[in-house]
């Protein structure tokens, strides 16, 4: 059967999240216009760095409010910025586009999506620490949709 536009864009952030450098978080990202893609982005190291994948991770702790403790590696950027750096690089405008990625977006990324005025965010599953993310979304009117009500899950998280 053939897919609608979410899961068919959803979809291929597999295929990008393919060259992610960071082993402990493969994703991708697609940023999308009038149903083309303009920008991917992938997990990975800045150009010129060295990558998880090549000397391991830098992980630092991060202590939610609860207590909770978790890993974090910090020698990568997202998906998400990757995306919009990307169109940054090539001087593309992302107002009014979709972004497609495979969980809801940290606040750091929302904060990027809502400043270069992404209006819509497509996630395939629900992010452990993204309630800050889904408030500002509301307040500043950019679409969420999530495809699969669940939690995504990886290693040392």
């Amino acid at each position: 059967m053939r897919p609608g536009w979410d899961e068919y864009f959803a979809h291929l952030t597999d295929e990008v999240a393919t060259r992610a450098t960071c082993d402990r978080g493969r994703s991708g990202c697609v940023v999308v216009q009038d149903k083309r893609i303009v920008a991917t982005g992938y997990v990975g190291a800045p150009p010129g760095l060295p990558h998880c994948d090549d000397i391991g991770h830098l992980l630092k702790k991060v202590v939610e409010d609860d207590g909770t403790v978790r890993q974090h590696c910090v020698r990568t950027i997202h998906a998400e910025q990757n995306a919009i750096c990307q169109a940054a690089k090539y001087g593309l405008s992302l107002r009014g586009a979709t972004l497609y990625c495979r969980m809801e977006p940290c606040r750091v990324c929302a904060m990027l999506i809502i400043s270069v005025g992404i209006v819509r965010v497509v996630a395939r599953r629900r992010y452990h620490a993204a309630q800050d993310t889904r408030d500002m979304f509301q307040a500043a009117g950019v679409e969420l949709v999530v495809l699969e009500e669940c939690l995504e899950q990886y290693e040392n998280q």
